[in-house]
Formats: structure tokens, C-alpha cells, sequence
């Protein structure tokens, strides 16, 4: 950790081990990533569309980036919060008829769709818990009914593998007939209640964490947990080469990669499911406005220092800047790399034997993935992996908007910022905010369908959150800290590609 000085300002490490040392943000997000993004709707892309959309996935992961990293340098520079920058864009202001403190409360239209968008994000914090609920109640199912219903399903998977791999064994026929036969003498039992109530002892469990959790402790969680799961899929991807009916071909990646769109398969829309999942990935527009929240608790800001003009702060500020963009790219590397591998798997698996993860048994269905490799063994690997991934998701997401709920409330004037009890909201928003997820969950109870909700919302608020960033570029970026042209290039090409992104999603959801 750097020494600071007594103003609390330090120098930014110059070499790569120690700035290997001071970077964390990113894996803050990357710990939230891998697992709505990557395991959930991933996985359902690469089930609808194949390997076609390879080259959107990776996209995905990249172009956002650009932006992360240039609202990352004016909050170095300015100190200012996430939700502090995106109200001081010019624009159109959503002003309420209340007045606090003699000014009047509202915010601009930027904060004011962040806002619509925040809500929709509980929505996808609700597919994740039920994506939880749905794992501990295969592990563990607290009734009868639920016995009784993984029994029933197990067999059924186990017979959706076998039949897939007839086609390239026949040695399996006897083994396809025999799961028939068994499956033919059981009756589906009715869909227990067991995901509901982990999903909720969870939740509460949850609640304590956040109410005495620290950034240190979230940070050591997040790498942790990212990595146990990362190892275990990559294995699992790597593996699957070695089996004829699932081995994935040169001539599927090259059209992957080839900017081909997938075909329309009965009752889904690939193309909607891959942009809603475009908003998820990699850093989505809620990781966007959040990763200023973890610099500034990390503490970039404050060792760079309040800006004197002094050549001191400047070089102070490049350094720290060269902290983050290390910081940024290092996990956009992780998490680009892992996001691929669950894209390939969905398509090699899923796609094959026609599986769509969805419903109560979307944690069931993307299970499957790991049974070739693993066998038996798949789902208890998977379910103990799938549960440390979506809980640090879970975990990590409401840290963070707990963090933002706090601070929306200064910046809609409703509270002065220099008054307030910023620990006592916080630990206010830890308690209503997961059982709003949870109950979300009970509402719906589609896991997939929740998190697509909270993607395309996503998906919508990215224009606007580049366009803050170009805004922050263009209009508050220091002359000596302003960045090539290339960067520049790709920047505006970030938006350019979110805003043709939020405007297809808009069709196609307003043409249903």
C-alpha cells in the first residue's frame, strides 16, 4: 500500500510490481461480472445463436473499457463522484416541487435515467439470488418435493447428454433406451418452493455482511472467488476438446468471428438476447457509474491530491493514471478471457443438445455444460462454483449500490453532503436493497428473464454514460492529461456502438 504524506498524497509506483500492487477497482467489478454477465446470460447467447456471435461477446468486453478508464481520469482529477459528474453535463433537468434547504430538488437527465435504470438493476440482483436459491436448493433441497423433483431432473439431463452423444457413439443406444425406460416410470412432481426459501436465508445473510463488511475484505473475497471458478471453467472448456460430440472446430470460431448473425430459433430472439447481454458484459453501465466509487475508496484521488497547478500534482496524476489504466485493462484481460469460455461452452453444449437456460431450472441447464468433462461429478463442481461466483456477484453489486443510493441522495439535494450520516444510509440501503432483490425474485421467479431485464436497461443507459464521458474529454480532461487520438477514435466509437445498440433494443422491445 503507498506511504502517503501528511496532506495525504503520495507518489503512484513506477514499476510494474508495485503497480500490480495498487491496483483492485477493476476486480471489484470483475468479481461482480463473472456471474449475471458471464454464467447467466452468457451462457443463454451462446445457447440461442451458436458460435456466431463470438465477435459481439468479445466486443462486449473491449469497447467499454475506453469510457470506464476516461471516467476513471476526471474522477482522479476532479475527486467528484460518479453521480456528482454525470449531474454536471449539460441538458435537459428533471426538477421536482420540493425544496430542501432553499434549493429546489432534481437532477439532470443523465442522473434522472441512471435512476430508472438502478431500479431495473434490482431486477437483475433478482435473477442472481434466484440463480442462488436454485443452486443451494440442488445441493441441498430442505423438502421432500424437492428431493423428489432434483431426482426427476437429474435423470432427465443425464438422458439429454446421452442422446447428444449417440449420434458420434453407438455404443450408447442400450444406455439412451435404459434412461428412457426409467424416466418413463417416474412423474415430474410439481415445482418445489426450496429456491424461494434459500434464495431468502441468504439474502438475510447478506444483510449482516454488508452492514459490517469493508473495501479490503470485498477485494480479497472478489479475487478469491473469481478465481477458484475461472480455473475450473477453463479446465472444463479445455477438456471438451478431447470428446468428438462436443470438441469445438477452427471453422466454428472463424465464423464466430466472421461478424455472421445467428438464425432465429422458435420462441427466442438471439439477436435481442445477445444485445441485452451486450449490456452486461464486461463493465455495464451500472459498473460504469460504480467504479469511480472504488477508485475513490481505494484512494487514487486522494493521493493524487487536490489540483494546485503545482508539476507535482501533474505528475502525481499521471501516475496514479497510469494505475487505473493498468488497473482497468488487466481485468477487462480477465474478464474478457472468462467471458469467452462460458460463450463457448453455452454454444458447444447448450447449442448441441438444445438446451435454453431459463425458468426454475436455469441453474440445472447450465450444469449440464460441465457433465461431459466431469460426469457424476459435474453438478455438485459446478453448483459449488456457481454458488461462490453469483453470491460475490450478489454481494459485490449491493455494496456498490449501496454506495450509489447514498451518494444519489446528495446529488438530489435531499441531503447535504457535508451533513450527512454517509455510513448510516449506507447501512440503511444494505438492509432494504437485497430484500428488494429477493422479492423481485419471488415475483418473477425466472432467473434469466430478471437479469435480461436489468441487461437491457443496461444496454439503454450506455450512450448516455459514454456521451458523459466524451463531455468529460472534450470539455473538463486537463491539457496535459488529455489522451491521443486513437484513444479518442475508439471512444467516440464506444458511443457510436452503444447508441446503435440502445436504439435496436428500443425496436425490438416497443415491435413486441
Amino acid at each position: 500500500m503507498p506511504q502517503s504524506s501528511e496532506s495525504g498524497t503520495c507518489e503512484a509506483p513506477t514499476r510494474l510490481a508495485g503497480i500490480m500492487r495498487s491496483i483492485g477497482p477493476g476486480f471489484i467489478l470483475a468479481g461482480a461480472l463473472v456471474g449475471s454477465g458471464e454464467l447467466i446470460a452468457t451462457t443463454a447467447t451462446g445457447a440461442e445463436s451458436g458460435f456466431s456471435l463470438l465477435w459481439l461477446i468479445i466486443l462486449g468486453c473491449v469497447i467499454k473499457v475506453f469510457v470506464q478508464v476516461e471516467i476513471g481520469r476526471h474522477t482522479i482529477t476532479h475527486s467528484e463522484s460518479a453521480l456528482e459528474a454525470l449531474n454536471s453535463v449539460p441538458g435537459p433537468r428533471l426538477d421536482f416541487p420540493i425544496k430542501r434547504n432553499d434549493t429546489r430538488v432534481g437532477v439532470n437527465w443523465i442522473v434522472a435515467c441512471w435512476l430508472l435504470m438502478f431500479m431495473a438493476t434490482i431486477f437483475l440482483f433478482g435473477g442472481i439470488i434466484g440463480g442462488i436459491g436454485q443452486s443451494l436448493a440442488m445441493t441441498l433441497p430442505l423438502t421432500e418435493e424437492g428431493k423428489a423433483y432434483n431426482a426427476y431432473q437429474d435423470k432427465s439431463t443425464q438422458l439429454t447428454i446421452a442422446r447428444t452423444e449417440l449420434a458420434s457413439n453407438p455404443d450408447l443406444s442400450q444406455r439412451v433406451a435404459e434412461l428412457e425406460s426409467e424416466l418413463a416410470e417416474i412423474s415430474l412432481p410439481a415445482q418445489p418452493l426450496d429456491d424461494r426459501y434459500w434464495a431468502s436465508i441468504v439474502t438475510m445473510l447478506t444483510v449482516c455482511i454488508l452492514l459490517l463488511g469493508r473495501y479490503r475484505h470485498i477485494e480479497k473475497l472478489a479475487l478469491a472467488l473469481v478465481g477458484f471458478f475461472t480455473l475450473i471453467t477453463i479446465y472444463n472448456l479445455f477438456r471438451l476438446q478431447s470428446y468428438e460430440a462436443w470438441a469445438i472446430g477452427s471453422h466454428e470460431l472463424m465464423d464466430g468471428l466472421s461478424f455472421s448473425l445467428p438464425r432465429g430459433i422458435e420462441g427466442h430472439n438471439p439477436m435481442a438476447t445477445a444485445l441485452a447481454t451486450f449490456g452486461i458484459i464486461g463493465v455495464g453501465a451500472s459498473d460504469l457509474v460504480a467504479y469511480p466509487y472504488w477508485c475513490l475508496e481505494k484512494g487514487y484521488a486522494r493521493w493524487t491530491g487536490k489540483n494546485d497547478g503545482s508539476a507535482s500534482w501533474l505528475r502525481r496524476a499521471k501516475g496514479w493514471l497510469r494505475v487505473l489504466q493498468w488497473d482497468a485493462w488487466s481485468a477487462c484481460l480477465l474478464y474478457t478471457f472468462t467471458t469467452v469460455a462460458f460463450y463457448l461452452l453455452g454454444a458447444a453444449v447448450l447449442g448441441r443438445t438444445g438446451l435454453i437456460p431459463e425458468g426454475p431450472d436455469m441453474i440445472r441447464t447450465l450444469a449440464t455444460m460441465y457433465a461431459p468433462v466431469f460426469g457424476d461429478f459435474a453438478q455438485l463442481l459446478f453448483l459449488f462454483g456457481a454458488i461462490a461466483v453469483l453470491y460475490s456477484t450478489f454481494f459485490i453489486g449491493n455494496a456498490g449500490h449501496c454506495r450509489l443510493a447514498t451518494d444519489a441522495l446528495c446529488v438530489l439535494r435531499l441531503y447535504d453532503d457535508k451533513t450527512m450520516n454517509r455510513d448510516l444510509w449506507m447501512k440503511r440501503f444494505a438492509i432494504v436493497l437485497p430484500i428488494l432483490c429477493v422479492a423481485t425474485y419471488y415475483t418473477v421467479g425466472s432467473p434469466v428473464a430478471l437479469v435480461l431485464i436489468g441487461g437491457i436497461a443496461q444496454a439503454l443507459l450506455l450512450p448516455m454514460v459514454a456521451f458523459a464521458a466524451l463531455f468529460f474529454r472534450y470539455r473538463k480532461c486537463h491539457p496535459e492529461l488529455r489522451p491521443d487520438r486513437l484513444w479518442d477514435f475508439f471512444l467516440g466509437t464506444s458511443f457510436l456502438a452503444f447508441t446503435v445498440i440502445g436504439l435496436y433494443l428500443i425496436y425490438v422491445n416497443v415491435s413486441k
